[in-house]
């Protein structure tokens, strides 16, 4: 897997994106642990759940599917208390709904485990996209240490850290040059 650094920077990036007004900044939180959350499956470890199985790590909690229901349930949460403020359901639902995703697509690109379930429950099959840079993170803060951890950390900045903050500066400067547009 990626580190929770650069799940989180992605997911908070895509809110960014999508939500870019200041005013949205607990959005872009959200977006960050929706980004991070898929790996909430790593306590079927401690249940001896096999990495392969269905509910085992980077398995359904890493599908597109789960992603999907992680964002419409936080979305009609969202419908149901309605803050002052919240940005339009459907950007929203687009947002958690990649935030959630994108976890599965930066595993995807890991030098290490055993590919990610995009499509289960209805395929299984576990998969790796062709370029696969990010350097995989060990399971556990406590193994998250030494020279592992800066080697993760070195590929997570320069695949995932430096081009968040590249499309942001991209949009801080499009935005200058054509003014605030209204969400």
């Amino acid at each position: 897997m990626a580190s929770i650094v650069g799940h989180c920077a992605l997911g908070a990036t895509l809110g960014k994106l999508l939500l870019p007004e200041r005013r949205y900044w607990p959005y872009w939180v959200l977006a960050a642990a929706c980004a991070f959350l898929p790996d909430a499956d790593v306590i079927g470890f401690k249940f001896h759940v096999p990495y392969a199985s269905l509910w085992g790590h980077r398995g359904l909690s890493h599908s597109l599917l789960a992603a999907a229901v992680v964002a419409s349930g936080l979305t009609l949460l969202t419908a149901w208390r309605r803050p002052v403020g919240a940005p339009p359901l459907g950007r929203l639902l687009l947002l958690l709904a990649l935030a959630t995703a994108s976890h599965g697509v930066l595993d995807a690109m890991t030098t290490g485990g055993e590919g990610v379930a995009f499509f289960s429950p209805f395929d299984t099959e576990r998969y790796f996209f062709p370029l696969r840079p990010i350097a995989v993170s060990p399971i556990g803060v406590k193994k998250f240490v030494g020279a592992w951890a800066a080697r993760v950390l070195r590929s997570e900045v320069q695949w995932v850290l430096l081009p968040c903050l590249l499309v942001l500066l991209a949009q801080a400067a499009l935005r200058r040059f054509r003014g605030p547009v209204a969400a």
